[in-house]
């Protein structure tokens, strides 16, 4: 216990999903932490069940005010952050033939401005101390999958600006550590939501959930990562690009 103990920690799209299980375990580590969603009814819920170290705050990653307001609000509450985690994304079906110009401006919009805009403000907030930015990207991002065209390039261009970050922060001998995590198949209401839109001749990439070849992981697998790279037993880890897929890239059919 206390692996992040009186850290203040921004989570996004904590509503839910894998942003929920981040925020909950981090907190039962001893971090403050901040819940940004667009559902608020939902973070609120989150932010209660956590107690008095917990805040929500009702937020669009794309919006830089909304990202002016977050870190103006938690630094008022608890303190300058030390932790950001960029969670919160979109998910759309759609090969390179049939993803709309709307569809792929509106997942770049949050995928990667959204981010962009996140770590933006966190390098700014956490200069003079240090911290840690942990940007979620996907396997996606790395491989490329053929259903999700506009969705992989937005987690592709994560990973770049997570290296870009890492980079500019160590040549300004700033004590800021930014790292990506690519997970494959995660049994999220986002996923679940997605499969349960599909339409005739779309592939759903969920195998056998009992078998050794699922694709799919739980997003307490996911969160654990996110307490590791929250925490200073990951101080030598920036840059870093950390697979949760079950080996998946590397044995892909």
């Amino acid at each position: 216990m206390g692996r992040v103990q009186d850290k203040i920690a921004i989570i996004t799209g904590a509503a839910s999903g894998v942003g929920r299980e981040d925020a909950l375990l981090l907190a039962r580590e001893g971090a403050r932490v901040v819940l940004t969603d667009i559902d608020e009814d939902a973070g609120r819920a989150v932010a209660a069940e956590i107690g008095e170290t917990a805040e929500f705050i009702k937020h669009d990653i794309a919006s830089e005010d909304g990202w002016r307001t977050v870190f103006a609000r938690t630094t008022e509450r608890f303190g300058v952050p030390d932790v950001l985690v960029n969670n919160a994304a979109i998910l759309r079906y759609g090969t390179i033939e049939d993803t709309s110009l709307e569809d792929w401006q509106m997942i770049q919009r949050v995928n990667v401005d959204g981010y962009f805009l996140g770590c933006k403000y966190a390098v700014l907030a956490m200069a003079p101390g240090g911290g840690s930015i942990i940007n979620m990207s996907s396997l996606s991002g790395l491989g490329g999958m053929a259903s999700f065209c506009a969705y992989s390039t937005s987690k592709g261009a994560v990973a770049a600006m997570t290296r870009s970050i890492a980079a500019h922060c160590k040549h300004k001998n700033y004590k800021i550590r930014c790292n990506s995590v690519h997970p494959d198949g995660i049994k999220t209401p986002m996923v679940a939501k997605m499969h349960g839109n599909l339409k005739p001749g779309q592939q759903p990439f969920i195998r056998d959930l009992k078998s050794a070849l699922t694709r799919m992981a739980e997003p307490i697998d996911i969160a654990n990562l996110i307490l590791f790279l929250a925490s200073d037993e990951s101080r030598f880890i920036n840059g870093s690009e950390l697979r949760i897929d079950n080996g998946w890239l590397m044995w892909a059919d």
